[in-house]
Formats: structure tokens, sequence, C-alpha cells
């Protein structure tokens, strides 16, 4: 696969069929994404990857029951009341892999270099006919220190990217850009 194909053609899958990722292809999955830029090579990421669907579900249970309890205060959340409120929609789309990368907090450019880790692990995932898709409901929960613990992520550590994958249920069609604004171009 191209490169650019990868690039136009990446989607956030949000439908997952239910066989499992094998090691190897996770472990594969970040061992090319952490070819990402880093600045000063500092490189601050680390990794957790949750494959317990029971856990999963725990979790997604507990972050929607967080997230409706602050609708009042975050105005944004109100246009998910309802998906929130459905009991049976999991934030993870029952993917079967949940791949959480932390930075590492000593670095200044944690969240840019593990923004770009994330993105090298969607396209190597996708190469590898799998989809993924940037939890931003997980946010909160997956940076819990109780959570944290449980990982054995270190206190100076903080989430950046949750992002699931699995393969993809059904096909997802490639949403049109618009054309780049360029505020300037002098030479």
């Amino acid at each position: 696969m191209e490169f650019k194909q990868a690039l136009y053609e990446r989607r956030s899958v949000r439908a997952y069929q239910g066989r499992a990722i094998p090691e190897e292809v996770i472990r594969e999955v970040i061992k090319d994404a952490v070819h990402a830029p880093s600045g000063s090579n500092m490189q601050p990421w680390a990794f957790a990857v949750i494959e317990d669907k029971n856990l999963m579900k725990e979790w997604s249970d507990t972050t929607k029951s967080i997230l409706l309890g602050r609708m009042n205060e975050n105005k944004y959340l109100q246009q998910y009341k309802k998906v929130l409120g459905n009991k049976d929609f999991n934030i993870f789309y029952n993917a079967p892999c949940l791949l959480l990368i932390y930075g590492n907090t000593a670095s200044p450019n944690c969240v840019f270099d593990c923004s770009m880790v994330a993105l090298a692990a969607m396209l190597s995932a996708y190469e590898k006919g799998l989809g993924s898709c940037w939890i931003g409901f997980a946010m909160q929960l997956c940076n819990l220190p109780q959570i944290k613990e449980l990982l054995g992520v270190p206190e100076k550590y903080k989430l950046v990217t949750p992002m699931v994958m699995g393969y993809p249920k059904g096909t997802w069609p490639v949403i049109p850009r618009n054309e780049p604004t360029i505020f300037a171009w002098k030479k």
C-alpha cells in the first residue's frame, strides 16, 4: 500500500468484527508508530494495551456515567446526551483492542510527540487491514490515578491518546476534505 493511499483512505472506524487482533500485529503497529518524529528525540511515549472486553465495557459504562453527570457544566457534551444515555452504546465501539498512548510530562513536547505516534499507529493499522478510532470520551477516565495504577503507568505520564483498533465491520467511505486555508505565502 502506498503512503498516500493510506493517508487519504484511512477513516475513523466505529464498527468492528468480533475477532481478536493477533498480538504480533498489535506489537508491529506499536513498533511502526514509534518511528514518528519526536522533539529533541525525547521519545516520551509509552503504551498500554487492553484486550479485556469486560474491562472495556466496565470503563465504557463508568465513562458514560461521568460524562452524563457533567452535562450541565459542559455544554459541548449536551449533543451526546442521547447516545451516552443509551445503555447499549459502548464508547469503545466493541473493538477488540484499546491502545492507550501515554506521554512522559518531563518532555515539553509529549502531547505533540504522542499525537504523531497516534497518527503513525493509525496509518500502520490501516495498512494491516485494521480500522482505528481516537476515543475522546475516554480521556478523563483513562487518566485517573486508579486506572493508571491498575495499568502500572507512572504518575509523571499523562494520557494523550485512547485509540481503538480492530477489523472493520463493513466499509467506510472517504470523507472529502476542504481546501486548505493558507494565510500567507511569502517569497
